[in-house]
């Protein structure tokens, strides 16, 4: 699986940062390789400008092999709880995209004679 960080011009991106973040989301979602391939996370600070309680915003996009690309956002104070947050609802989203595609693979294998269960 690939990991790619990238960061808006408020945020610093050093390798320090860089390796933190790959090394938090290759321990919370290395599970569902080999089908993802690539995971792109994106830290940026939304209000730069003025100090706010929100401001800081990470965006993960995963690359399921073979599917079109998930994304979600979380906003919170502070890098570390905004990615803690956007990875956690990663987990959540693509759980439930597994379960989507098994339950459409066993629906599909049973063909016309099966009985649902």
């Amino acid at each position: 699986m690939l990991i790619q960080v990238n960061t808006d011009n408020h945020i610093e991106g050093k390798t320090s940062l860089q390796d933190w973040v790959r090394n938090e989301v290759d321990s919370s979602l290395g599970r569902f390789q080999p089908q993802l391939t690539r995971v792109e996370v994106f830290l940026s600070d939304v209000n730069s400008h003025k100090k706010s309680e929100v401001d800081k915003q990470c965006t993960v996009e995963a690359r399921w092999s073979g599917l079109d690309p998930i994304a979600v956002t979380k906003n919170s104070p502070t890098v570390e709880e905004a990615l803690a947050a956007a990875l956690d609802s990663m987990i959540i989203t693509l759980d439930s995209r597994i379960e989507k595609l098994r339950d459409a693979k066993r629906h599909s294998s049973m063909g016309s004679g099966g009985a649902e269960i």
